[in-house]
């Protein structure tokens, strides 16, 4: 699986009536590699991601996850796929574990190793202990970690991320990039997280600009700085994107 990037994207073109959102966006994410997808608001970020997941189809370009075509062998590519979306998709009526127990048999993995998936995804998050809490009475926060959880209870090779921590206080939001980060490195999962927020970058990352449905630039942290001129992110963000909203 190493030798397969986790996600490639080519040529992918995306227009809502005769306006486009994506032109001819191209990428590839390696196993084990987190990697930012900056852009303002109305960059095309969401709409790169619902095509990826199939909530819309795209006529132009190409898209494979884990080797596998998302048109031509659907199920396949987007087993290998974990995501978490901008809005919470948690039924609150139902208990932590009611919801991921529910997600776990959608996967068709057994009860006892959906029992141990979810206790090792809720201990790395710290919420085990709240397994049995309905949703309604988490924070933002605590909500946030269920659904990364969910997401992660099928082992997938892609963890997307879009905009997950809008919302939520500072120390919840580094809990949150923190433990992307680790689970990236440790158990060599690809993350291709969406946010406009410069301080969830970190240096080890890679950075993918999108603007105006366009890619501006794409590489290592080091390699946008080099590319731009600038000696931060921030900086080099606002130069690749200064005709848009900040």
């Amino acid at each position: 699986m190493s030798l397969v990037s986790a996600l490639t994207v080519e040529n992918l073109s995306f227009s809502y009536g005769g306006k486009k959102a994506l032109d001819e966006v191209g990428f590839a994410i390696r196993p084990g590699e987190c990697t930012l997808l900056l852009g303002p608001n109305g960059a095309g970020k969401s709409t790169l991601f619902a095509l990826i997941t199939r909530l819309y189809d795209a006529r132009a370009g190409k898209i494979e996850l884990c080797g596998f075509d998302i048109k031509k062998k659907t199920g396949k590519a987007l087993a290998r796929l974990g995501v978490v979306f901008q809005q919470s998709t948690l039924d609150i009526d139902l208990t932590v574990v009611q919801n991921l127990n529910y997600h776990a048999a959608l996967h068709g993995m057994g009860g006892k190793l959906a029992k141990q998936r979810i206790q090792q995804e809720l201990e790395r998050l710290n919420m085990y202990e709240r397994r049995f809490e309905k949703i309604r009475q988490l924070n933002g926060g605590h909500r946030r970690r269920v659904e990364i959880a969910r997401a992660l209870l099928h082992k997938p090779v892609l963890l997307l991320l879009d905009e997950p921590t809008v919302g939520l206080d500072v120390p919840s939001r580094q809990d949150i990039v923190d433990h992307v980060h680790r689970l990236a490195k440790d158990e060599k999962l690809a993350v291709l997280w969406a946010s406009h927020l410069i301080d969830e970058v970190y240096p080890g990352d890679n950075l993918i600009v999108l603007h105006k449905g366009q890619i501006k630039a794409a590489g290592s942290v080091s390699d946008i700085l080099g590319q731009t001129g600038t000696a931060s992110v921030k900086d080099a963000f606002y130069t690749l994107t200064q005709d848009g909203q900040r």
